[in-house]
């Protein structure tokens, strides 16, 4: 087996849907040393395909003592508070997947400062979107507008607020259930919305980027527009994403997204 130095391992938090998926592309890709270790939110839900020789962690507490530069997050808002602190305040990089949390002011100041006391990152990845970099990119000279529709199957939307909003069982054409800002629509639909808050951070921030969800009993896979404009231009980015198998309110894409970070930090060229 390959050894990874510190700075190449991650610690990942999270074994679901999400976090299953990119243990299984680290392992065919041969890249599984890079996990130091395994986060689970619920330890007496030990699953067996859990891989073997990796470290289990119990509590965030349990950082301090692993080996690693960096923790992944793929467990839910509700982990990233708890091991998001703990990762920074160790001196480890914090990326956050579930990215609907940091629509709280106070835990983003926090895990901001958390960082900057401690010379690590708060990196927040693309996920299930492309183009961020040059949405972010095109913040540097100025943005007028950004907007970013997210259109799911029914069955996606099923479990949240959506369904209070729209009869997802008997919608026959694609409905518009939300519009509002960004923060918005983290806050209400925490796990369908994070890439709302991915386009916020690169863009206007939280309260200026508008946002739309809708239902459409056609759409076969969960579909992202973002369009902007501004001194640079104007620029339109669709992606069709597949959803996971296990989860349908997340994309594959979110977890190669992470699986790309997770590589890049042993990459001779980081693309």
């Amino acid at each position: 087996m390959i050894k990874a130095a510190a700075a190449d391992r991650v610690v990942l938090v999270g074994f679901g849907a999400i976090g299953g998926t990119v243990v299984k592309l680290l392992a065919a890709r041969g890249r599984l040393h890079q996990i130091a270790a395994i986060a689970l939110r619920d330890v007496a839900r030990l699953r067996s395909d859990l891989p073997a020789g990796i470290p289990v962690l119990r509590d965030p507490a349990d950082l301090s003592g692993i080996a690693a530069d960096l923790v992944v997050e793929a467990a839910g808002r509700d982990s990233v508070a708890p091991w998001g602190r703990a990762a920074l305040a160790s001196g480890k990089s914090f990326a956050v997947s579930s990215t609907a949390a940091l629509a709280d002011t106070a835990l983003f100041s926090a895990l901001s400062e958390l960082a900057r006391a401690n010379s690590a990152q708060l990196i927040i990845p693309p996920g299930a979107l492309g183009g961020i970099d040059a949405l972010a990119a095109a913040g540097r000279m100025g943005l007028d507008a950004v907007v970013h529709h997210i259109t799911k199957p029914p069955l996606a939307w099923q479990g949240t607020l959506a369904e209070s909003l729209c009869d997802l069982t008997r919608i026959d054409t694609a409905q518009t259930f939300f519009c509002g800002s960004a923060r918005l629509a983290a806050a209400q639909f925490p796990q369908n919305a994070n890439v709302a808050m991915v386009v916020a951070f690169a863009g206007l921030g939280p309260d200026h980027t508008q946002v739309s969800l809708t239902s459409d009993p056609a759409c076969l896979v969960n579909r992202h527009e973002t369009v902007a404009t501004g001194a640079f231009g104007r620029m339109q980015v669709q992606f069709e994403n597949a959803a996971l198998p296990e989860n349908p309110k997340s994309s594959a894409m979110t977890a190669l997204s992470l699986v790309r970070l997770i590589e890049n930090r042993a990459a001779g060229i980081s693309i």
